[in-house]
């Protein structure tokens, strides 16, 4: 990704301080390596990208409390900045020693979250450019899926390797491997967005998967830093790429969308464009509408705002350059995983209950009454307690009326 990936590869990786904080991250990495429950695909396709080691990293737990958010996309995986075929995050620090990193995860774990790892990125050495064949670079990322016990994935494939044949070969052939040697893997695809949907290296990338016989959860576009104007500008451009899609792939415009991701930039873009709070609900509804599998964002590191505000005219690795509370965006992700922030973030663990799985008498109402196993998205309509509903955005097993403002559900009166 181009968020100041440049000026990031060189950034040393801040160490551990004290012996006694290294043997606590060790107890913990040990807790990140145990059996983990996963998550559903609809929170790692929400995930949004955290650097754990670089750009000032947020407490992750906290996001956690404060918006209900479960998932966290971690980045980069690279090859080593010295050469060689082994993975590291950023190219840096080594994953076979990793403790650091580790023991975020396992933070995240401990509050019924999880993780997913990013290979690749904007700058730096990929695994792809620097393995020999497919198989080796397989074999790389797979001591990244076996120490964390990942449950998903994700290939980010852009500058400079997406310009690189054998490199993105040998990237699309791993990722393959792994999804045929992990069942279950959750593996999204990431590159550049342009207006037209994709460049001509992301059509190439595309049409290497299709040469592989290859398969995502789903192909994720990036539409800023390419002359982006808001929201319209990104929704023309997942129109566009959904067309790609269908054209490379043989697939109707359903089973595109269906195979089809939103990678956006919060506040600031390394080129000068904006996307708001309001741009996100935007693209979120275009998502939701859409039947999209992901909708992601960089970055969590960048979920707060400046100061001053607009940082100058600077964009920040950081902070994001428009007036918000912190993490107002990821508040967006939460929503497209179908669950949603509490309207304050607590100050003890809620309760643990149980949502009734029928409902209370509806009266005359001629909607179908709402169900708890029951999938919805935007605009459907349901009755309950008496009342019609339309639900908001993607939701299941949500009462209606029972989150007040960022609840997935419209009151639409007495039936």
């Amino acid at each position: 990704m181009k968020r100041l990936r440049a000026l990031l590869c060189g950034a040393a990786t801040a160490a551990l301080a004290t012996a006694g904080l290294t043997a606590l991250a060790t107890d913990q990495a040990a807790g990140a390596t145990a059996d983990t429950s996963a998550l559903g695909n609809r929170w790692y396709a929400a995930a949004p990208y955290l650097m754990p080691q670089d750009n000032n990293p947020p407490d992750a737990g906290a996001i956690m409390d404060a918006t209900g958010l479960k998932a966290f996309q971690l980045a980069f995986v690279l090859a080593p900045n010295g050469g060689g075929c082994t993975p590291t995050w950023d190219g840096t620090s080594p994953v076979s020693s990793d403790t650091a990193v580790a023991s975020v995860i396992s933070a995240i774990r401990a509050k019924g979250g999880d993780v997913s790892a990013s290979i690749g990125g904007y700058g730096g050495t990929k695994l792809g450019q620097a393995c020999p064949d497919a198989a080796s670079t397989a074999a790389a990322y797979q001591q990244v899926v076996t120490k964390y016990q990942l449950k998903a994935i994700d290939f980010d494939l852009e500058e400079p390797e997406y310009e690189n044949t054998a490199a993105i070969a040998h990237e699309i052939g791993a990722a393959k491997i792994l999804q045929q040697n992990n069942p279950g893997l959750y593996v999204s695809v990431t590159t550049a967005g342009t207006a037209d949907g994709t460049g001509w290296f992301g059509k190439q990338m595309l049409n290497e998967a299709k040469t592989q016989g290859f398969t995502p959860n789903n192909f994720s576009i990036m539409p800023f830093d390419g002359g982006f104007n808001g929201a319209a500008a990104q929704t023309s451009a997942l129109t566009n790429f959904n067309t790609i899609l269908q054209s490379t792939f043989g697939w109707n415009a359903d089973t595109a969308y269906a195979h089809e991701g939103f990678s956006g930039m919060n506040g600031r873009s390394d080129t000068g464009e904006y996307f708001s709070q309001a741009d996100f609900q935007t693209v979120l509804d275009y998502a939701t509408g859409h039947h999209m599998d992901r909708f992601t964002f960089w970055s969590l590191n960048r979920d707060r705002q400046c100061t001053p505000v607009d940082n100058n005219g600077q964009t920040s690795g950081t902070c994001s350059s428009v007036a918000q509370s912190s993490w107002d965006f990821a508040k967006y992700s939460v929503k497209f995983a179908g669950a949603t922030p509490p309207t304050t973030p607590p100050t003890t663990a809620p309760p643990t209950t149980t949502p009734p799985t029928t409902t209370p008498p509806s009266g005359s109402c001629s909607a179908a009454a709402w169900s708890s196993a029951a999938v919805y998205t935007a605009g459907n309509t349901v009755s309950y307690g008496g009342h019609t509903w339309k639900a908001k955005w993607w939701t299941q097993n949500e009462t209606p009326g029972t989150t007040g403002e960022w609840g997935a559900w419209q009151d639409l009166g007495a039936c």
